[in-house]
């Protein structure tokens, strides 16, 4: 019978590390997703409602309710059941921050030939895992164009 080596229980290897840090990159993914999804459809429509958003995102309401539940917990929405979603300061921060990174790849991609669609579709992607160096670079280039 194995037996787990005491030291490997006590400490993580680097493969556990990464894939910790990735789950925690796919949080913020969502919660990326989710008030700069939120911030458009208050500008288009006034208001962010669970279903709207459930549709938007392509998820059930149910599960933008859990979602909801945490983005709250952080700071980053207002909620009251059978109301609207509203952004805090914290949440407005976030999605200005995730459009200006949106725009940014998906116009780089542009410069590079990559067509309205594509880009559009990789830059969501892309956004959520570019480095702040990449990103400055990528505005850099696009400033001299």
């Amino acid at each position: 019978m194995l037996r787990p080596n005491k030291k490997s229980t006590m400490r993580h290897s680097p493969q556990a590390e990464s894939f910790r840090r990735s789950r925690s990159d796919r949080a913020g993914e969502v919660a990326q997703d989710y008030v700069e999804a939120i911030a458009d459809l208050s500008a288009a429509l006034g208001e962010a409602r669970v279903t709207d958003l459930a549709r938007r995102l392509g998820v059930t309401h149910v599960t933008v309710n859990r979602t909801l539940a945490r983005l709250q917990q952080a700071g980053y929405v207002n909620t009251k059941p059978y109301r609207a979603i509203f952004l805090t300061e914290s949440g407005r921060q976030l999605a200005e921050e995730s459009k200006r990174r949106h725009e940014t790849v998906a116009a780089f991609l542009r410069s590079l030939g990559v067509s309205e669609k594509t880009s559009e579709l990789d830059a969501e992607g892309i956004e959520h895992h570019v480095s702040p160096e990449t990103l400055a670079a990528f505005e850099r280039r696009l400033k001299r164009r």
